[in-house]
């Protein structure tokens, strides 16, 4: 690779494999922004003395914001680049950790988490597009194959620490610590790391907005992200309540509340590598048997939680539930992102982007209406939007019957 061109610095050639693995590195960060502090909820309302609602507010924010920015910062970095907005990005993060960990205004943390959503939108959908910019034909299917599993780390490591931290020294310990990692990898993004786009996109309004409506009337790749936005969805009700159940109805720790979403978490790297796993295999029919296999198991856990009333019930069917839509993220997500790779910034913003916003509203209404105060309202909320999933897909198929038989690999 050229280490200077047109004026910006490009990756070393040397430094490539560093700068890949710096690029997987970065990918969880979205998953601890979100889940480090997620055992420290009770505690940190009782701190700030706010109801469960505002602080769930924090998460909500984040998503909506992370979501929303994501429809545009794929556009900025096909036109502006990858590398600079990137790493302007985490150190923007980093501050933002710091304001949170050292104030006790509500309103000014809430911004912060704004300011959280649109910074990891811009480092997210930059490094989504690096692996697209850099990898081709196999290996390019092969990193986006275990994009998902890598970004899952985050869920699964980030509540396990946050517990941990909750325990030994409270909340603000949890922003610290986004603040000390963002910073390390910034630093190390400076030294190694560099610019990857190949064709910049003017940023001339008509052509990125004639790029997301091809995007967006491929209807197939539009409900696709809806998918998506519903897949996780399921797995964020329980971020935002788990705690809640484990602390209070199940009179747990933060430690053992933090355990509980390390089990989430592993779920949906199960189902991820399931994923990988059945890569040849007719998309569509995988999807099909995957969302008929989660309706049996919200099923079952509905009819045994009349029988059998604890925690291991209870994460026991997490842990299943979890793993097949982890399933179906991560065979979806491989499959949106590839669909255009002329323009991969601003597809992978716009996977992102609708997926999350789409998180953001249905998480966040369904624990305001079916608040998730025990495991019998968690699975109604399960059931909730597998069933919306399940429609989902319907109308995908119906769309794409034209087009790609059922049978037609990924």
């Amino acid at each position: 690779m050229l280490t200077e061109s047109a004026g910006y610095k490009r990756i070393k050639e040397k430094n490539g494999r560093i700068a890949t693995y710096l690029a997987l590195a970065i990918l969880p960060l979205s998953g601890f922004a979100t889940d480090i502090y997620i055992p420290s909820l009770p505690h940190m309302g009782s701190d700030l003395g706010i109801s469960n609602n505002q602080v769930q507010l924090t998460l909500s924010l984040f998503l909506i914001s992370y979501g929303i920015f994501q429809l545009f910062a794929g556009s900025f970095i096909d036109s502006f680049g990858r590398y600079y907005l990137g790493l302007g990005a985490l150190i923007v993060f980093c501050i933002s950790c710091l304001v949170i960990a050292t104030t006790s205004n509500i309103y000014l943390i809430y911004l912060m988490r704004i300011v959280h959503g649109v910074s990891i939108a811009l480092i997210i959908v930059a490094k989504r597009a690096y692996f697209v910019d850099v990898f081709t034909g196999d290996q390019l299917k092969f990193y986006l194959s275990i994009f998902t599993i890598i970004w899952s780390a985050g869920p699964i490591l980030a509540p396990f620490f946050g517990g941990y931290l909750q325990a030994s020294f409270g909340w603000r310990s949890n922003f610290y610590f986004l603040a000390v990692f963002a910073g390390i990898i910034a630093v190390l993004e400076f030294v190694f790391s560099g610019e990857t786009i190949r064709n910049r996109t003017e940023f001339n309004f008509s052509t990125v907005s004639r790029i997301y409506v091809k995007m967006i009337r491929t209807a197939s790749f539009t409900l696709g992200l809806v998918m998506l936005g519903l897949s996780y969805s399921l797995v964020m009700v329980f971020n935002m309540t788990g705690s809640y159940i484990v602390e209070h109805h199940f009179s747990g720790s933060p430690v053992l509340a933090g355990y509980c979403s390390l089990i989430s978490g592993l779920a949906w790297m199960t189902g991820g590598f399931a994923g990988k796993v059945t890569i040849k295999q007719p998309f569509y029919k995988k999807l099909v048997i995957n969302l008929f296999l989660q309706f049996l198991f919200i099923i079952s856990m509905v009819v045994c939680l009349g029988f059998i009333f604890n925690l291991y019930m209870l994460m026991f069917f997490v842990f299943i539930i979890h793993a097949t839509t982890g399933y179906n993220y991560n065979i979806y997500f491989a499959h949106s992102l590839s669909r255009f790779p002329q323009n991969a910034g601003i597809a992978g913003g716009l996977a992102g982007g609708i997926s999350y916003v789409t998180i953001s509203v249905l998480s966040y209404g369904i624990v305001y209406f079916i608040p998730a105060r025990d495991e019998r309202n968690l699975s109604y909320s399960y059931l909730l939007l597998n069933l919306l999933s399940i429609l989902v897909i319907f109308v995908v198929l119906k769309v794409e019957k034209k087009r790609l038989p059922l049978a037609s690999p990924m």
